[in-house]
């Protein structure tokens, strides 16, 4: 059922909309006693949930019990970022997801379904893990809060991934990464119906459908003047409301060109990109729009380590961005990979197959560390000379000297493609 959908192209949801329409769907439900809040953490600080969970306490109050915020495999977050994405709410509620020890299994989906759904890619059964709290926490209400954008592991963010990832365990947040990665990212990426998804939907129809869930999902785009602004707003509690989300994020968060890109340079702000783990999203989300024997320059000047947790970080160091034969045949022989799919997952989505190279230039992380995962290494302070994001525009940019660069200032509100590899 839908609650509230309000959303276009050129729509701009201000504060006093948003609290409106989230204020309107809430009435629908009507009271609630033992409220749970399930928002993204600071690495989706852009997404407004933030905003939409201070909306939520201020309605809610006392019944507001417990605030998880969807960590997946992230590190937990500091009282800082909590003071900052969620302004006014008591820290006291927020639990923190353990994705190693704090979880539950609900179902498990069948291999052979997922052999039928990745044509074979996979044929593995598929745990459908989610936290304790969010399956067993006796809630009256279970609020997921999130923003739908294309997505290098699900094709759109949002809906179920909060529960399922966002709030998952060990087992299925690596296997489901790696039948992403296994798949073929570019056969995902910006489509709202693909394995992964099919995947997931099966374990919510068969798994959960007794927890009181509803979807607040947004939409966020950037406007003529390069502000991020809220497109649409979408509440409801089934398929439905993730459909109308990602119909629109397609139309404003989707790119195409018509000749792909020979260089491009992605700037990670550093409050929000501390690690490859996320920072590769300069890479996820562009790969379709680079021409062969491009160059991709990645300003990262909070880069400070590659996994957000200290195995993930060791297994990257260990393997690298190879591309996706090497780690397959690391995989096979080697059962510390094969206990960490999501990494494996990572190291083929953070390489280019050799098809264009990568440069990072990171604030904390020396020469030899990045080179030795397979990617370029420049200077920060001299890069930053040459392409100050504080000058460069959204998009093309002619530099002094002639040269034509693609700029983008945040990877993870879009998705860029050229239109040869849309056929």
């Amino acid at each position: 059922m839908i609650y509230y959908q309000s959303g276009s192209e050129t729509t701009v949801i201000g504060p006093n909309d948003l609290e409106y329409g989230l204020y309107s769907a809430l009435v629908k439900l009507g009271p609630r006693k033992k409220v749970l809040v399930v928002p993204p953490d600071f690495t989706r600080f852009h997404s407004r949930a933030g905003d939409i969970t201070t909306l939520l306490y201020n309605y809610y109050k006392k019944n507001l019990r417990d605030i998880l915020p969807a960590l997946g495999t992230h590190a937990p977050m500091a009282d800082s970022e909590i003071d900052e994405m969620y302004k006014g709410v008591p820290k006291e509620l927020f639990r923190i997801h353990d994705w190693r020890k704090d979880i539950v299994t609900t179902g498990t989906v069948p291999g052979e379904y997922i052999s039928e759904i990745t044509e074979g890619a996979v044929d593995y059964s598929w745990p459908a893990q989610m936290n304790r709290l969010v399956f067993k926490g006796g809630h009256d209400l279970i609020l997921s809060v999130g923003q739908v954008v294309p997505h290098e592991v699900i094709g759109m963010a949002n809906y179920n991934k909060n529960l399922f990832v966002g709030t998952g365990g060990p087992e299925g947040i690596n296997k489901s990464h790696f039948i992403g990665a296994v798949y073929g990212m570019e056969r995902i990426m910006g489509k709202a119906s693909n394995p992964v998804r099919s995947m997931l939907n099966y374990a919510s129809e068969h798994f959960i459908t007794h927890l009181p869930v509803v979807y607040i999902h947004t939409v966020i785009a950037r406007d003529d003047s390069g502000k991020l602004v809220i497109r649409g707003l979408y509440i409801g509690d089934d398929e439905n409301v993730f459909r109308l989300a990602a119909d629109l994020s397609i139309k404003v968060n989707f790119t195409v060109f018509d000749k792909p890109l020979k260089k491009a340079v992605v700037y990670l702000d550093p409050s929000e990109f501390r690690s490859t783990w996320l920072g590769n999203k300069s890479i996820y989300r562009t790969r379709m729009a680079m021409a062969d024997n491009g160059e991709l320059i990645v300003l990262a000047p909070g880069l400070m380590e590659f996994g957000e947790d200290k195995e993930i970080d060791r297994l990257v160091r260990k393997y690298g961005y190879r591309g996706t034969p090497a780690t397959l045949t690391a995989v096979k022989g080697n059962e510390e990979l094969r206990n960490n799919l999501s990494a494996a997952a990572h190291l083929i989505h953070g390489s280019t197959e050799g098809r264009f190279s990568v440069t990072y230039c990171p604030g904390y992380l020396t020469r030899r560390e990045i080179e030795s995962v397979n990617f370029k290494y420049a200077d920060m302070g001299e890069m930053l000379k040459k392409y100050d994001p504080g000058k460069l525009k959204e998009g093309f940019n002619r530099m002094p000297d002639g040269e034509e660069i693609f700029f983008v200032s945040n990877p993870a509100v879009g998705l860029w493609s050229c239109r040869e590899r849309l056929k």
